[in-house]
């Protein structure tokens, strides 16, 4: 037992010895990489590519910045109102305590006699061990944060300060449960900002990594930064792995009709004889539609054609000036003329429709009309992949929905229309540390290469909204959650009551789906009335979905029980089933129509002269910026 005084019954003797730590784990670490080389005296060689790489830093930052001031815009948004929103954000803080802050320093004192404890006083020395360390985090999971008492302070500071932050907001109050949860999204976003893995001054990898190479690193980091900067959206993947029609959205087919809203593509079939009545997918037009045709291993259009379904997909039109004029009703317009298009191409008098996440919720709406206006014969059934009705516990988006991202909006859409990478850094948000903070890590201060990675490469290929319709969608349907209010909302000159929507319906959700949670999603149970069969997936919003039967990934749950009235009953009672869930979907729709007809003539795009086809899969709409 040492005689020696505890340093840490003094605050300034604790700060004192944390300097002293930080030199010594310094020179600890240029020891380590260039052993034999005094940690301050680079040799000549070495300081030379040290200049020559911040020299070049320099040069691109400089060029870059004058490139960018030859783009400034009279018409680029008035920048009072991000101070205006930043204010009111500001105000809405709360103040800390000083009850709050004491029990910081107290919690932090003793954290740090723990952590130091671990390193049995012997600042620097390197075991092969690592520590028991008190939080973990994935983020700092490296050896190199838990065997240095300098980074193992660091980060366990840093995750002792999270803690107190959000629990800061937990103690809140007299503020409305919604602000509450608005707040700690804030929060959270803020400290997930701040996470000492995401500077390169306090990243031991990072450290090590600009060591090895000189700042070679840093070099290509910054040109990984001022390609993003120039594009205005941060890279996930490889740019140029991937290309339409050749080794993604490969499944063959044509298109066979067109509008301004849309193109219809129908796939050729791989089965001689085909089910009799037709399938129609309605992607969502927040993203394209090619998250269902990856690869020819992950497709699930390819998948379904393999079925013997005759598949028809809608890929939409991203949003130019032209759509500024565009609504909802437009959308259903386009899913009611989409169904009638394919009965007439065919000649039967039914399809299934596919439903995914927002088309899903507009599908819903579209089976509505058609129960008013005695039409709804016309699908024979309906499928419903990750979407809502009833936004009352939508989850994490519900934290957009206030007036401010209503002005947002609005001061982002001069033309009419949402640039699609707000939306695509809106949902990056919703998993700040994996889609966002990670790469900034990897791709800017590690200097590593992309990935070619066919997801991240769809999820970074975005679409634009028309501005009025996403206006009306996130406060009539996300706000005042108007859709499961019985005509409360019309759409092509029709009230819209969801009850009269009897279809035999299929509802697939994500277990983990931050993005239509399940819990809302298994609302849909409570406002159609017809037969419907509940399917809880694992993973969340697209490996839920995307998930093909070869795979062997994941797993899906089903409760047989027809009086199951919640989603935590039908979990208590459900039966877990091994892979993907496509194979239980596919023997659903057959049990809803199993006759078949011979794969020719139109059922076969293109194959006949009458059959006067637009354009191959997967059409232009999909390739339009």
């Amino acid at each position: 037992m040492s005689d020696t005084k505890d340093p840490f019954s003094d605050p300034t003797q604790a700060f004192s010895k944390l300097f002293d730590l930080q030199d010594e784990a310094a020179q600890s670490i240029f020891g380590q990489m260039m052993p034999g080389v005094a940690p301050k005296m680079p040799d000549l060689s070495e300081a030379g590519a040290w200049a020559k790489n911040a020299a070049t830093m320099q040069s691109m930052w400089l060029s870059f910045q004058a490139e960018q001031a030859a783009k400034i815009s009279k018409e680029m948004p008035d920048p009072t109102r991000w101070m205006a929103y930043l204010d009111s954000f500001h105000k809405r803080m709360p103040m800390v305590d000083m009850a709050a802050q004491q029990q910081f320093w107290g919690d932090s004192m003793s954290m740090w006699k723990g952590v130091l404890g671990q390193f049995g006083g012997q600042f620097g020395d390197n075991s092969d061990a690592a520590p028991e360390l008190p939080r973990k985090d994935k983020r700092f999971r490296d050896e190199r944060w838990q065997n240095n008492p300098v980074f193992a302070l660091i980060h366990q500071t840093y995750l002792l300060m999270a803690e107190q932050l959000e629990s800061m907001v937990d103690r809140l109050d007299g503020v409305e449960p919604d602000k509450k949860e608005q707040l700690r999204f804030s929060v959270k976003a803020v400290v997930d900002a701040l996470s000492p893995s995401n500077f390169a001054a306090t990243n031991p990898v990072v450290l090590e990594r600009t060591l090895e190479t000189k700042g070679e690193n840093l070099v290509k980091g910054m040109q990984h930064m001022l390609d993003d900067m120039r594009r205005g959206q941060l890279t996930h993947t490889d740019p140029d792995a991937f290309t339409l029609g050749e080794n993604i959205a490969v499944t063959p087919g044509k298109v066979v009709h067109e509008t301004p809203m849309y193109q219809l593509i129908q796939y050729s079939p791989s089965t001689e004889e085909v089910l009799e009545v037709p399938l129609v997918i309605f992607p969502p037009w927040i993203n394209r539609f090619y998250i269902l045709d990856l690869d020819p291993e992950k497709s699930f259009i390819r998948w379904a054609v393999e079925q013997g379904l005759t598949v028809f997909v809608v890929s939409w039109k991203s949003a130019d000036a032209s759509m500024k004029d565009v609504v909802w009703d437009d959308y259903i317009r386009s899913q009611l003329e989409t169904i009638d298009h394919i009965r007439g191409r065919l000649k039967v008098p039914q399809v299934h429709a596919i439903g995914y996440c927002v088309a899903g919720t507009t599908l819903a709406a579209t089976l509505a009309i058609l129960a008013r206006r005695g039409e709804q014969d016309k699908v024979k059934s309906a499928t419903f992949f990750t979407a809502q009705v009833d936004f009352e516990k939508a989850g994490e988006l519900l934290h957009f929905i206030d007036d401010n991202q209503v002005a947002a909006i609005e001061a982002l859409s001069g033309e009419g229309y949402l640039d699609g990478r707000y939306m695509a850094a809106t949902f990056n948000l919703l998993r700040g540390t994996d889609l966002i903070w990670n790469y900034v890590v990897n791709n800017y201060l590690l200097g590593e290469d992309y990935p070619a990675f066919d997801l991240l490469h769809w999820n970074g290929d975005v679409t634009n909204l028309p501005a009025k319709w996403h206006k009306d969608y996130i406060q009539e349907l996300y706000r005042d959650n108007r859709l499961v209010k019985p005509d409360s909302l019309s759409a092509d000159g029709t009230p819209i009551d969801l009850s009269l929507v009897s279809v035999p319906t299929y509802v697939q959700a994500g277990k983990e789906d931050h993005i239509a949670p399940a819990e809302s999603v298994w609302r849909l149970r409570e406002h159609f009335t017809g037969p419907i069969r509940f399917v809880l997936a694992g993973s969340g919003h697209i490996a839920g979905v995307v998930n093909p039967p070869d795979s062997g990934k994941y797993q899906y749950w089903i409760n047989e029980d027809p009086d199951v009235t919640t989603l935590e009953a039908f979990r208590e009672g459900a039966t877990e089933h091994p892979g993907s869930w496509w194979p239980d979907w596919i023997k659903w729709v057959r049990s809803q129509d199993s006759k078949t007809v011979k794969a020719s003539g139109k059922r076969k795009p293109g194959s006949i002269k009458s059959d006067k086809v637009i354009e191959d899969a997967p059409g232009r709409y999909v390739a339009a910026r």
